[in-house]
């Protein structure tokens, strides 16, 4: 979420050398993904911003980075050949220098229309290492995954690092608020469909917007992590990435994630049936739902009162005054999240000690 969770100056770290951990420090070349990065010229007058380089992609025999178009591509407004440091700005004192490029902005999917935000820099020789190895995951599998509800995930990110948790919901249709610079400018909102959701407060912040979501028993590539709340994670389904961007994955065999609390258990699993009779009444219903202004997300996952039956999920903006939401759409139960914003947000660093520079 490079720019999901906004955090107020006070409550940033006061110094880069700080508490740093070993997914936002400078690394020895060829670096590890899933570590902090970003575009040069993320930054405005008063702050910078980073988000995570995800994982290694190859299209055309070159090998690229794969991030977020809001990491890489300044959220559509960069040119192609800036610059792409490791760490980014906001671990590196808001500067960079020759050495801390890694990559180059080469094309991103246009945000509102493509129904991701992922974006693609092209290595460095000697910068990056070609075995597509993430910082704690291992090399991903080169082989992805469908997202299905209750399917244990990890990721590694350069706010939160390695972190497990389990799919909440599938198709879920979200509303995520962007802003046009970093920290700065005009917010806009972009719709995106069939995104896939993460219900826990531990598993991402901002900063971590990029980061590649695997299986947590396979390290299948299922997901891109782009925005999210305090309570929530949302990443565009890795099949559409794929396709919107005509990459594949550097990758290798199968193998599971040594997740921090040990091994993610396995959750209830739908019946075909059950599923597409919950997806019909959210596709039937998330117009509708959406005419209310604090209804930023509506998915299909678990009745967590019988997890053999589905449900639809509505997230709604905490805090925000709504009409009534049904209990049923179609015989189906209706569960309701509160949670704040969805943003696709990232860290941002208050610039000292004069403006941002790269050299």
């Amino acid at each position: 979420m490079k720019r999901t969770i906004l955090f107020v100056a006070a409550m940033l770290f006061a110094s880069v050398a700080f508490s740093q951990t070993a997914f936002q420090v400078r690394q020895t070349r060829p670096i590890k993904l899933g570590t902090s990065g970003g575009n040069v010229n993320d930054a405005s007058r008063a702050f910078c911003c980073s988000g995570t380089l995800g994982s290694l992609v190859t299209k055309g025999g070159v090998q690229y980075i794969l991030s977020n178009n809001h990491v890489l591509a300044r959220s559509g407004s960069a040119a192609a050949g800036e610059d792409v440091s490791q760490p980014g700005l906001v671990d590196s004192s808001c500067r960079v220098t020759a050495a801390d490029i890694v990559a180059d902005f080469s094309e991103a999917a246009t945000l509102g229309s493509s129904n991701v935000d992922a974006a693609l820099a092209a290595t460095r020789s000697g910068d990056v290492a070609t075995s597509g190895e993430i910082l704690a995951v291992g090399v991903p599998s080169s082989s992805v995954a469908t997202a299905t509800v209750g399917r244990g995930v990890a990721k590694a990110g350069r706010t939160t690092g390695l972190t497990c948790a389990s799919i909440s919901s599938v198709n879920t249709n979200v509303s995520v608020q962007y802003q046009a610079g970093c920290n700065s400018g005009k917010k806009f909102t972009v719709s995106y469909t069939n995104q896939v959701a993460i219900n826990s407060s531990t598993f991402s912040a901002g900063g971590d917007s990029g980061s590649l979501i695997v299986t947590s028993d396979t390290a299948q590539p299922v997901a891109l992590l782009f925005a999210g709340s305090s309570t929530t994670t949302i990443g565009n389904p890795i099949t559409d990435v794929v396709s919107a961007l005509g990459v594949s994955f550097v990758g290798g065999p199968s193998h599971s994630v040594s997740c921090p609390a040990g091994p993610v258990a396995a959750g209830p699993t739908l019946s075909p049936s059950e599923f597409h009779r919950a997806l019909t009444a959210k596709e039937g219903h998330w117009q509708e739902l959406f005419r209310d202004n604090a209804v930023q997300g509506v998915g299909v996952g678990l009745d967590p009162d019988n997890p053999a039956r589905a449900a639809v999920i509505i997230y709604v903006e905490e805090g925000r005054a709504h009409g009534p939401i049904p209990a049923e759409l179609n015989g189906v139960k209706t569960v309701v999240v509160l949670t704040d914003r969805f943003r696709a947000t990232g860290w941002n660093e208050p610039v000292t000690g004069g403006s941002c520079s790269s050299k």
